[in-house]
């Protein structure tokens, strides 16, 4: 469905752009520009435009219209629900806004919605084959097959050459098991469009399910894998269709491949482990299931079967942890005692052995063929299980959105969000994907990347920064605007968050400027803004000591000077990740009251370790109250302190802070985006998801990936 609506955001642009006609020529052009970029994909450049159309003339429906396309390819649903509904407020009879919050709708799992929209859009354009297709598919996720079945009746009266009305009929008659229908309009897909890969996938499914005809489905796969070669979960299927054809290593070789596009697919991981036990690759099919318990932690059939292999290992404990997880979660599972028993007699507890053997017998003897068969599918599973996911979406991908068939889709619970969030946390993807762009930061669907969950860092002071296409990187302080304006310091100064490493000349001229304050220093009275100058040079070669002795030198000579507490706690902050990173094998000499405290001291133990971090932190934390203190309307102020309580994992009082910084600065996009990471931590996943729609609104590329990778 979304790529329908790719198919046709440049009739979108052509038929609306006249609309906006009436705008004065800034806004025109800018307008223009962005549709420019969405045109070409550049999907957050372009709303970085339609926010300046938004600001200049907010009561223009287009620039809204415009933004909910850019956010619907981005996977932002509720972003661009949002959007098209004000689009719609300012202009109800922009049809295309009307497709455009359905498609939303539909992704978000509120069919019933989408279906009134499209119904409002096919008054304006009655005979619209993407509307009518759209809303086909939402009366069958509905299961209202008759009502679905008469759309596409209809579009096959209107459209009679095209095959995804075909598909989607044969996807009814699927649900209905008649599947000499269902073929009998794949095969006419097929004749009409050779190209369409679902006609081959479902053709395969029918193929497998009807008669285990396993060459018929690995041909049709095949063509399937020509057409989508980048799609994991052909791949998938294709290994157990190469596996029940005796191809070993075909199937092997798929696995691998579908992991190299997806490393997060514990499905293949979970198969390929099942492979590899079979050849006694035991310590490699070992990795492949440690795998999938770190990416789902409740997996028992992976659980059962490492137990298997612990057990082979002679690795009686962890044999004997994991089948008791399974045994409790399954407790009339006798599987589950027979291996238990096992393990415990290898190991020689007789006696606990002899009690699981009996247990597993009664179990035996009380065991229906219905519990047995479920028992045998869920956790005794010793033959890889295709990937049946192969609905339609009426391009051929394996459908992503249409999650829920009810106008009230079902919302995880608050442990499910923060496990799936923790384990984001901890999974490396490294898949490289080659890009259309120079800039493949901001360029495309950016949440397709493979960026790391983490959060956007603290607000530094520096003489340098690193603009990109969407936003400058720097950042406006009163405070720091004074000082410049003064011109009293021997380069001007920058707020930012990303502060770029200099270069050998740059280094050169910040120690030439050290050596001048110390000439200076040597034969005058020291200003608070000598210091201050020294000190951001020293910050800016990185000498973490000296730029927090010249910041307390400031700050005691003008106590109410914030902008020396920033720089004490930027120093402090860098010294913090420094021995962080390096785990506090190597410290740079203390000052002032930090003195003699760290690692490197004798006597010191991980105790002392983890109070001297927790006493940096809190001394950070303090410079940040008292900058508070001194500028209560400093919104970055604010946003630091969150990112130290973040850092401190006090969740509850980092959000708050967040939150100050966006009432003080309501365009401030890396707070939206930490105070969204902590809602998702915290398992409040629509809070977390509306906090990083505005994120990304606001120029934060990698709200969109976290996005999509929360999806349920």
């Amino acid at each position: 469905m979304k790529s329908i609506l790719r198919n046709i955001i440049s009739l979108i642009i052509i038929l609306v752009s006249a609309v906006s006609s009436a705008a004065q020529v800034n806004t025109d052009q800018v307008m223009r520009v962005g549709q420019n970029a969405l045109y070409f994909e550049d999907y957050l450049l372009s709303i970085q435009y339609f926010n300046q159309a938004i600001e200049a003339k907010p009561y223009m429906a287009t620039p809204y219209f415009y933004r909910s396309i850019a956010k619907l390819n981005l996977e932002d649903y509720v972003g661009a629900e949002a959007d098209a509904t004000k689009a719609l407020e300012l202009n109800p009879y922009l049809s295309d806004a009307w497709e455009v919050r359905g498609v939303a709708r539909q992704n978000l799992g509120y069919n019933r919605r989408a279906i009134d929209d499209y119904t409002e859009a096919l008054k304006l354009l009655p005979r619209n084959r993407h509307l009518l297709f759209n809303k086909a598919l939402a009366l069958t996720d509905l299961k209202e097959y008759d009502a679905a079945s008469d759309v596409f009746a209809e579009l096959i009266k209107y459209y009679p050459g095209y095959e995804n009305s075909y598909l989607g009929r044969a996807h009814i008659s699927l649900e209905r098991k008649d599947t000499v229908s269902a073929l009998a309009d794949i095969d006419k897909a097929l004749q009409i469009n050779d190209k369409a890969v679902n006609g081959y996938i479902m053709r395969a499914g029918i193929a497998i399910d009807s008669d285990g005809d396993y060459e018929s489905a690995l041909a049709d796969i095949d063509k399937a894998i020509k057409l989508l070669p980048r799609n994991a979960g052909l791949y998938i299927n294709r290994a157990y269709l190469r596996y029940r054809l005796d191809s070993y290593n075909g199937a092997m070789s798929d696995y691998d491949y579908a992991l190299t596009i997806d490393p997060l697919n514990y499905v293949a991981l979970f198969n390929r482990g099942l492979l590899l036990m079979e050849v006694s690759a035991n310590d490699l099919a070992l990795e492949d299931f440690n795998r999938v318990l770190e990416l789902e932690p409740d997996e028992y059939r992976a659980l059962y079967n490492r137990a298997v292999l612990h057990r082979a290992k002679g690795n009686y404990k962890e044999a004997a942890a994991d089948i008791t997880r399974v045994a409790e979660h399954y407790p009339d599972f006798p599987g589950a005692f027979y291996l238990r028993g096992a393990i415990y007699r290898d190991e020689g507890q007789l006696a606990k052995a002899e009690a699981d053997f009996k247990k597993a017998d009664r179990l035996s003897k009380s065991l229906t063929p219905e519990i047995a068969a479920k028992y045998e599918r869920e956790i005794a599973a010793s033959k890889p299980d295709a990937d049946t996911d192969m609905a339609v979406d009426g391009q051929g991908a394996n459908k992503n959105g249409n999650k829920r068939a009810d106008d009230k889709p079902g919302q995880p619970d608050k442990s499910e969000v923060s496990r799936r969030f923790a384990r984001l946390l901890t999974v490396d993807n490294n898949v490289d994907f080659r890009e259309e762009y120079n800039n493949s930061a901001i360029r495309g669907r950016v949440q397709d990347r493979n960026t790391a969950v983490e959060t956007e860092p603290m607000m530094m002071l520096s003489f340098y920064s690193s603009p990109s296409e969407l936003r400058r990187n720097t950042y406006y302080i009163r405070e720091v605007d004074d000082l410049n304006a003064t011109r009293m310091l021997r380069f001007a100064l920058v707020v930012t968050n990303a502060v770029p490493a200099i270069n050998e000349d740059d280094a050169a001229r910040h120690f030439n400027s050290i050596d001048y304050y110390n000439s200076y220093l040597a034969t005058h009275t020291g200003r608070p803004v000598d210091y201050i100058g020294r000190a951001l040079d020293f910050l800016t070669v990185r000498d973490y000591v000296n730029a927090e002795r010249d910041a307390d030198r400031a700050s005691s000579i003008a106590p109410d000077l914030a902008l020396a507490y920033m720089i004490r706690a930027q120093a402090r902050y860098s010294r913090y990740l420094l021995d962080k990173a390096e785990g506090g094998s190597r410290r740079q000499p203390s000052s002032g009251t930090r003195q003699g405290v760290g690692p490197d001291m004798p006597g010191t133990d991980a105790m002392a370790r983890l109070a001297a971090v927790q006493k940096s932190l809190s001394e950070i934390l303090s410079d940040y109250d008292k900058l508070i203190e001194l500028s209560p309307r400093m919104a970055i102020a604010y946003f630091n302190k969150g990112c130290i309580l973040l850092e401190m994992e006090n969740y509850d009082a980092a959000s708050k802070a967040f939150a100050q910084a966006i009432e003080l600065k309501p365009d401030f996009g890396e707070a939206y985006y930490n105070r969204g990471y902590i809602e998702l931590r915290s398992g409040h996943r629509d809070a977390g998801i509306a906090d990083l729609s505005k994120a990304g609104e606001l120029g934060i590329a990698r709200a969109y990936n976290l996005i999509k990778r929360m999806a349920f």
